[in-house]
């Protein structure tokens, strides 16, 4: 199956359960299929760990969730040793983040210390227990939720542990046709809806998304757009509004997402559009605002967005 016909598939079963986010679902889906890590961000009751739970029923794969807490601990989510009376010997027992499709819920409401464990293994793909690697499961990609960090009870998250996520979508609430339509097929579930009891089928195999990977990664993208993107991380850089610029691994994040986005459309190579497209959910959690813009209200969103009119766009 070409891979612009496994990601309208897959889209296809999302759109069973959510309503009206079509933005939201590509760039999910581009994480999943580029091999990122995805951030979602909105209040409570937005479909959040709904949108997460039927993308992982449409998956062929082995799916976890964990529910971030202030007392869950690192061991919780990357496993421990348990004493084996019969064999005098500890064993090594996997923790849920061994899995090919992890949900962390409500992450930035657990301690920066099992943020931290969480994060590390989400880089490095491993866990490494009393001097033993234990290599996770591939294909492997984590979703995480957070409530915004006004709300009480929440730890923000470091700049660095915010860089190993591809994007941070943000959910806000539905326009007035999609609200009422998931009033109106969801109200007798009590806002408790299971995608598969909705029909939510598993449409993808590991094998097809290590393959879907594979080819986006080998989408075209020409000098002129690499150099387009050069720009783009130069003027976040200068742009006084910013104390913290995009980096380098931005930009190839950048340049991953836009294959990806490509591939969905149906191409074999990149186009300023699609770098334009991806720019915000890519940029927007590795650049931090400066104390004169934060303290006028500024947005990041709106700076970046300065930045995609005032740039020369490549033809």
């Amino acid at each position: 199956m070409q891979l612009d016909s496994l990601y309208q598939t897959l889209r296809g079963e999302i759109a069973k359960v959510i309503f009206g986010q079509d933005a939201l679902i590509d760039f999910a889906l581009a994480g999943l299929f580029s091999s990122g890590h995805v951030l979602l961000e909105g209040p409570p009751g937005t479909a959040k760990t709904l949108l997460v739970r039927s993308i992982a029923a449409a998956l062929a794969m082995d799916f976890r969730r964990v529910q971030m807490t202030p007392d869950l601990m690192p061991n919780d989510i990357t496993g421990s040793a348990i004493y084996r009376e019969d064999q005098h010997t500890f064993e090594f027992r996997r923790g849920p983040i061994f899995t090919n499709f992890l949900l962390a819920d409500e992450v930035n409401r657990a301690s920066a210390r099992t943020q931290s464990a969480m994060l590390e293994a989400m880089q490095e793909l491993s866990v490494t227990h009393d001097g033993v690697t234990h290599v996770l499961p591939q294909p492997f990609i984590t979703f995480a939720t957070e409530n915004p960090i006004e709300q009480e009870g929440t730890y923000p998250l470091p700049l660095a542990q915010l860089d190993r996520f591809m994007f941070k979508l943000l959910i806000a609430y539905p326009g007035g046709t999609e609200e009422e339509r998931v009033l109106r097929e969801h109200h007798a579930t009590g806002g408790r809806s299971n995608p598969a009891e909705l029909g939510v089928m598993p449409v993808i195999q590991p094998g097809d998304l290590l393959t879907a990977r594979d080819l986006i990664r080998q989408t075209f993208v020409r000098e002129e757009v690499i150099g387009y993107v050069r720009r783009l991380l130069e003027g976040t850089r200068r742009d006084d509004s910013l104390s913290v610029g995009g980096s380098p691994r931005a930009g190839l994040m950048l340049l991953m997402a836009a294959k990806g986005l490509a591939r969905f459309a149906g191409r074999d190579y990149v186009t300023p559009d699609d770098i334009q497209a991806a720019f915000k959910p890519t940029l927007r959690h590795r650049v931090v605002l400066s104390p004169s813009a934060e303290l006028e209200g500024a947005d990041v969103d709106d700076v970046l967005g300065y930045l995609l009119e005032s740039i020369e766009v490549p033809r």
